[in-house]
C-alpha cells in the first residue's frame, strides 16, 4: 500500500432465519408488528447479524458464529444490537473506523418501508456513525423460494472500514 494512504477494507455479511409463530420480529434492532417472528438462538435479527458478519469480515476477525456460538447459553435470547455494539468495540480496538454500511432485508411481509429509517438510525447509533453512512433497503423474493413463500427472511450487508496510516 502506498505510504500516506488509508487502509480501506470491505466485508460482506449474510444471514437467514425461519419465520415462526410466538417470536417477535426484530430487524435492525427495531421491533416490527407481525404475527410471526424470526427463530434463532438469539433474537434472530437477520439484518443486524448480516451487519455484524460484514464488519467482522472487513476486519479479518472471523464470523458471528465464532464470536457468539449458538452452543453457548450466554447468547440465548441475546439482543443482537448488544452483539453489534460489542463487535463495533472489537473492530475499533484493532484501529478500524466504520465508514459505511449498506444492507438489504428480503422478506415477503410485513412491508418494511415504514421501518427502514428507524432500522438505519438504530444501526448507525450503535456503530457511532452518522445515519447517512447506513443504508437499509427492503425487498421481497417475489414469491420465489422459501423466503418468497413467507417461510423466512434473509439479509445481506456490506461494510467498509478504514484505518488511517
Amino acid at each position: 500500500m502506498p505510504a500516506g494512504l488509508p487502509d480501506v477494507r470491505t466485508g460482506l455479511g449474510w444471514d437467514s432465519h425461519r419465520l415462526v409463530e410466538g417470536r417477535p420480529l426484530i430487524l435492525g434492532g427495531v421491533r416490527i408488528e407481525s404475527a410471526v417472528g424470526l427463530d434463532g438462538h438469539s433474537d434472530a435479527d437477520v439484518l443486524t447479524h448480516a451487519v455484524i458478519d460484514a464488519l467482522l469480515g472487513a476486519a479479518g476477525m472471523g464470523d458471528i458464529g465464532e464470536h457468539f456460538p449458538d452452543t453457548d447459553e450466554r447468547w440465548r435470547g441475546a439482543d443482537s444490537i448488544a452483539l453489534l455494539r460489542h463487535v463495533t468495540t472489537l473492530v475499533a480496538e484493532r484501529g478500524w473506523t466504520v465508514t459505511n454500511v449498506d444492507a438489504t432485508v428480503i422478506l415477503e411481509r410485513p412491508k418494511l418501508s415504514p421501518h427502514k429509517a428507524a432500522m438505519a438510525a438504530t444501526i448507525a447509533g450503535t456503530l457511532g456513525v452518522d445515519v447517512e453512512r447506513v443504508n437499509v433497503k427492503a425487498t421481497t423474493a417475489e414469491r420465489l423460494d422459501a423466503v418468497g413463500r413467507g417461510e423466512g427472511a434473509v439479509a445481506q450487508a456490506v461494510a467498509t472500514i478504514v484505518r488511517q496510516p
